[in-house]
């Protein structure tokens, strides 16, 4: 196809069918939120029309993209699966700058594209249907899968590649095209991505790439649902504008692929590994900032081991080094400006009955707000880690996602009491549980409502070949990743094909068999 032969980081457009579109409009500046006086990108916003013009070019590219035979679409996955390993430094590098990931994260978050594609590729060999006998002579019945048709996909910027990765590689993968608007403080990195996808082979217009803000992305959208050229929708991002988008597609019939928020339950249980656990709190609780749809909201603490854990925890959260994202720290900074914002709001959701624990400070990391060993630069959006002891179930640090380094603290005296405050807030993405009791673990996994179910490990951390996804507000129950997620991208269709010479009728012309029901066993043979 052709496309821009580099990625001008001057200036950023969208890109329909290879070629630059809406060229002009307002401009976006995405920035180092380590050092915001780096400019990563200028990038011109696109206005709602982009988004019909976008899925009606797919529309007109998947129907001979559909023709390809999956085993060679296939292919395509397996080039890109390549292309990305041949260039995961300098890919890596990129969402490090733009978006404030730790390096060695950025790493794991590319080598998770590159997992999805080792997956994917043979599944164009594997998009199995079925021959199912027929209830009449001389007929046959088959099912197929068939793509969807056009996908759009809207993501999130803080997995700025791998989770947009787990929608396009199978979306492509089953035959669909796709229109992608990334969020617009990963629009570099989005851009990045899109260039190795093009270059593995995808025809034009296959692939479209869309800068928007989300108001104008909406009612973009919208537009494509009326104009019915739209046949799917993925959405990663909040439960609220989940919600929106949710009703937007049930408007038109369809339902979209939601991944929303998480405010993921960890249990410690008094034969738990204490070690091992507070390992697990500290990764998945500030990991990434804490800006994981599946970091640790609530830690839930049995009562016999709270002061011991609490204890570790603190010592290791006050321990940890917190900085400049290309150095060997814990976390970097928030993603920008608007997620420090927002997680200053939620730091004033901190009550007199909660006990602070984790840093020297609350709040951001300032020469007035100093963090014992910080290393980065005081001009990034960099916060204090935050442990909140003693929260209630009534309290809104304890119902709310909090999308931030600051993870809440109860403790529990019976398993079902912490088994019914790990579902009390109503999401369901992910959960753990810490316990060396089989029992234990099992009675957990049966009755917490997240759809994923750690033991002994952290609630962070997808692997390519499982479903992803949440229930209740996290989601409306599709999956990503895995061979769950075909269901999202193809449709089941089924065909009959009657050899027999004549119409037979189903329900009709079925043979019968005649049982004689009232037989009884002779008394002889009981």
């Amino acid at each position: 196809m052709e496309h821009t032969s580099m990625i001008n980081t001057t200036e950023l457009y969208s890109l329909i069918a290879g070629q630059p579109a809406f060229t002009e409009g307002p401009e976006y500046e995405s920035r180092n939120p380590a050092r915001p006086s780096d400019l990563v990108a200028r990038v011109r916003l696109a206005p709602p029309e982009a988004i019909e013009q976008a899925c009606r070019t797919a529309k007109t590219a998947q129907a001979d993209w559909a023709l390809v035979p999956a085993p060679v679409r296939g292919r395509i996955v397996a080039n890109l699966g390549r292309l990305v390993e041949a260039n995961k430094e300098a890919l890596a590098a990129l969402v490090t700058r733009e978006n404030g990931k730790p390096l060695p994260e950025a790493l794991g978050e590319v080598q998770e594209i590159v997992d999805t594609c080792d997956f994917f590729l043979g599944e164009g060999r594997r998009l199995y249907g079925q021959t199912v006998p027929s209830e009449m002579p001389d007929k046959q019945l088959f099912t197929f899968r068939v793509p969807v048709g056009v996908t759009t996909v809207i993501t999130a910027g803080n997995f700025p590649v791998a989770v947009p990765s787990w929608y396009l590689v199978p979306a492509l993968l089953c035959g669909n095209a796709v229109v992608w608007k990334p969020a617009e403080y990963a629009s570099a990195s989005a851009r990045a991505f899109a260039e190795l996808v093009w270059r593995a082979g995808l025809p034009s217009g296959v692939l479209n790439l869309v800068f928007a803000t989300g108001d104008d992305t909406f009612e973009g959208l919208s537009r494509a649902l009326e104009a019915g050229v739209v046949d799917k929708v993925g959405f990663t991002g909040s439960t609220a504008v989940g919600e929106r988008i949710g009703e937007l597609c049930g408007r038109h019939l369809q339902t979209p692929c939601l991944e929303l928020g998480g405010k993921n339950p960890m249990v410690v249980t008094p034969r738990a590994d204490l070690d091992l656990a507070v390992e697990g709190a500290l990764f998945s609780g500030f990991g990434t900032a804490g800006q994981r749809c599946t970091s640790l909201g609530t830690l839930i603490v049995h009562e016999d081991v709270r002061d011991e854990f609490v204890d570790r925890l603190d010592k290791e959260v006050n321990a940890a080094v917190i900085g400049e994202p290309t150095g060997d720290v814990l976390y970097g900074p928030l993603l920008n400006d608007r997620f420090a914002e927002s997680f200053e709001s939620v730091l004033g959701w901190i009550d007199e009955h909660h006990t602070v624990r984790g840093s020297t400070g609350i709040g951001r990391i300032t020469e007035d707000n100093p963090r014992a060993g910080f290393q980065g630069d005081l001009s990034g959006f960099y916060y204090h880690p935050v442990i909140v002891d003693g929260v209630r179930r009534t309290d809104r640090l304890f119902l709310e996602e909090t999308f931030g380094p600051l993870v809440c603290l109860t403790t529990y005296r019976e398993l079902d009491e912490a088994i019914d405050l790990a579902n009390a807030s109503g999401y369901g993405l992910s959960s753990s549980i810490y316990t060396s009791d089989p029992a234990t673990a099992f009675r957990f996994r049966q009755r917490v409502g997240a759809a994923m179910v750690s033991v002994n490990n952290s609630t962070s951390g997808a692997e390519a070949h499982l479903p992803f996804g949440g229930n209740g507000r996290s989601g409306n129950g599709s999956r990503q990743s895995g061979v769950w997620v075909l269901d999202q991208f193809t449709r089941w269709q089924s065909m009959n094909w009657d050899f027999s010479g004549k119409l037979q009728k189903a329900q009709l012309d079925v043979a019968t068999v005649e049982p004689d029901l009232s037989y009884r066993l002779p008394d002889r043979f009981v």
